[in-house]
């Protein structure tokens, strides 16, 4: 079956279905669906059975979904219509919440129903709630729904003949609807309405007498002060005072910018705040902003490391190799739980494109996730596992690589390539990809730049095991009490490591030496790929054409006999 997916971005969730459809055996595209034109030449070249729309944003014409089954995933319960759904679920604080599977047609959210979940909603912020529970449910969904389609039998059911339904066509979200007003709302009031924005479009305010979008809003525990008064400062965040105790923000945006760290944007107008420091790790339950977390449990160390984003810069990079540096003298096996959004995405692009010195800031933030990756790859004390619970992409896939052991939720996405950013990489990927999956399937794997799920990761023995996602920690517990159950067996894996890393010593020098020497022209030329690439991400300038890449898995791509 050829399938066709129309959408406005190549998301987590649109990677997802992709990953999910492409380990089905389907045929599987992807187009952009900004534009009429490129949309009417990606049916006409791939002649779809059917279109999966799992992120969309723009109107399909009707010229496709009359004659071509169109499928639209809207990430609310059936009766729920309109923009913004999920940000209206978070501000009006709905106990649950759901996602839909419904037919395109003329009128928005209006069409038939194929198929629905729903799920109980919890207090988190949006980008987590859709990466999570919309991205569990639009995963069990498309099963359901290519099972219903495929076997011919069930027709989709009107949404009028539904009874029990709690109708809701709603508007866009405005800034006004979730203004904050700093005299009156509580704490968790301010969280819930950036909660509702995050990550996009962010809670417009002003901040230090400057206009901004506030971003990764966390609750304090001790500090107070007086509402929206600035009171301390810690590794990029800034602490602000509430009627009822105090709130962190870790990332803000001028009009027309970019995210980045808090202090970054306000620079002067902050100075004489007081840096309010923590220890290097602190345990999870802590109320206060915090990047790392480190727990014990039988012998085995869990580390946390939650950047906003997943992105790294130079100061997170060395703040982790200290802590792993720590605290790995006190456990028999570590293991890198890596954040609650993402496990990690590598560099931090936001800051070196805010760079006035982009070389040179890019060149010591690539150096800066190298010996942090070293740091895990060469320990020959304990044995090292890499839990990929989130999303992870470039650097951040081979940081997890450089354990010896990985395991991965069965929802996880990752993205084991650099080619889209414009470099050829570096993070010792050279070393570990062949040593987990050969070389001509690592060369395979960097050329195809492709996003993998966990299910083909272990397939191919990129991963070591794929996790459930219910009770995902209780299991990862399981797996590594497993390896240190065995003492015998433990210390014939750390021999064995150790002697592979001594065997090994001159080629891992060297798979360093010449990734960074090929990564080097592409930091330090102001006209490379990876430049552009980054400016592009980083203000988020959508392509019209969706790149050759997510064609390759539609063997039918060289049909011409149009349809339309």
């Amino acid at each position: 079956m050829r399938i066709l997916l129309l959408v406005s971005a190549f998301n987590s969730l649109t990677q997802l279905v992709f990953c999910r459809l492409r380990d089905g055996g389907y045929e599987v595209a992807v187009e952009y669906a900004h534009d009429r034109d490129v949309m009417r030449d990606a049916v006409h070249r791939m002649r779809p059975d059917l279109i999966l729309c799992p992120y969309l944003m723009q109107k399909i014409p009707s010229w496709i979904y009359e004659k071509i089954p169109t499928i639209i995933y809207h990430p609310g319960p059936p009766g729920d219509r309109g923009p913004s759904s999920l940000d209206w679920a978070i501000l009006q604080e709905r106990r649950s919440w759901g996602l839909t599977l419904l037919q395109a047609n003329d009128e928005m959210d209006a069409g038939d129903i194929w198929a629905w979940s729903e799920f109980v909603m919890r207090r988190a912020r949006k980008g987590e709630i859709y990466r999570k529970d919309i991205a569990a449910a639009a995963l069990a969904l498309t099963d359901e729904f290519m099972q219903k389609f495929t076997d011919g039998t069930f027709t989709p059911l009107a949404q009028e003949s539904l009874s029990g339904v709690d109708w809701h066509i709603h508007r866009m979200v405005r800034q006004s609807d979730r203004a904050i007003d700093w005299e009156r709302d509580t704490t968790q009031s301010i969280i819930r309405k950036i909660d509702s924005a995050d990550n996009q479009p962010g809670i417009l305010d002003e901040i230090a007498g400057l206009e901004c979008y506030l971003y990764g809003a966390c609750e304090e525990s001790e500090l107070r002060g007086k509402p929206k008064e600035i009171i301390a400062k810690r590794d990029g965040a800034i602490c602000l005072g509430t009627v009822d105790s105090a709130i962190w923000i870790s990332h803000l945006a001028q009009p027309g910018r970019f995210k980045l760290p808090a202090t970054q944007v306000l620079k002067s107008r902050i100075k004489g705040v007081k840096e309010k420091r923590i220890p290097l790790f602190t345990q999870p339950g802590l109320k206060s902003f915090k990047e790392i977390t480190f727990y014990k449990r039988s012998g085995i160390g869990y580390l946390g490391f939650d950047f906003y984003n997943g992105a790294m810069s130079s100061q997170q990079c060395i703040r982790l190799k200290y802590a792993i540096e720590t605290v790995a003298n006190d456990v028999d096996i570590l293991v890198l739980l890596g954040g609650e959004n993402f496990f990690c995405n590598g560099i931090h692009l936001n800051i070196l494109e805010e760079s006035k010195k982009q070389g040179e800031d890019g060149w010591s933030n690539i150096n800066a996730m190298n010996s942090l990756v070293e740091s895990v790859l060469m320990n020959d004390e304990i044995l090292t596992v890499a839990s990929f619970g989130a999303n992870a992409g470039a650097g951040g896939v081979f940081l997890g690589l450089a354990c010896d052991f990985a395991v991965a939720s069965e929802r996880v996405v990752l993205n084991p390539h650099y080619k889209t950013m414009g470099l050829s990489g570096s993070e010792y990927h050279s070393y570990t990809l062949p040593l987990r999956v050969t070389e001509e399937r690592a060369r395979e794997i960097l050329e195809e730049a492709l996003p993998m799920s966990a299910k083909h990761a272990k397939e191919i023995s990129m991963i070591d095991e794929v996790l459930p996602v219910e009770d995902y920690m209780r299991h990862l517990y399981t797996y590594c009490e497993a390896l240190l159950a065995d003492e015998e067996r433990y210390y014939e894996l750390l021999d064995e490591k150790r002697e592979r890393l001594k065997r090994d010593a001159q080629k891992i020098a060297e798979c360093r030496e010449r990734e960074l020497s090929r990564m080097h022209p592409q930091f330090w030329d102001p006209n490379s790929d990876f430049h552009r690439l980054r400016h592009e991400f980083v203000y988020k300038i959508c392509r019209t054409k969706a790149p050759e890449r997510l064609w390759s898995y539609a063997n039918s791509a060289l049909r011409c006999d149009s349809i339309v």
